[in-house]
């Protein structure tokens, strides 16, 4: 089964039947789910780890790296999806809350082109 509708809340219902209809509830606590997506990312950074400096956009040329790339990528976003499900957050409205925040950490005529953090703006 697969989804037709891509919007946050579908695929979250998605992944939630998934590990329903394989009992995986019972295993799918905010711990397990939290390391289980700390494990995903660091298979996602494995995909470029050792590559050179400035050279990790080669991978878009590369069809098997990049289906590698965007398979861990899912992973990703399955657990996150899952662990968001189970700790009842929004991750729209996290998302929308973090960026709003962002916006007045990062003022952009003095953020533009700096990779600083926050705190040197205060």
């Amino acid at each position: 089964m697969e989804p037709t509708d891509r919007s946050i809340d579908h695929l979250t219902a998605f992944v939630r039947d998934f590990a329903e209809r394989r009992e995986w509830g019972q295993f799918h606590t905010p711990r397990n789910l939290i390391l289980a997506l700390v494990g995903e990312v660091g298979e996602l950074a494995a995909e470029v780890q050792w590559l050179p400096d400035g050279s990790s956009l080669e991978l878009l040329k590369d069809a098997e790296k990049r289906d590698a790339v965007a398979a861990e990528m899912a992973d990703v976003l399955n657990y996150l999806l899952r662990l968001s499900d189970v700790l009842q957050i929004d991750l729209v409205a996290a998302l929308e809350a973090k960026l709003a925040l962002n916006e007045t950490r990062y003022p952009v005529d003095k953020a533009r082109g700096s990779s600083d953090k926050y705190t040197k703006y205060e």
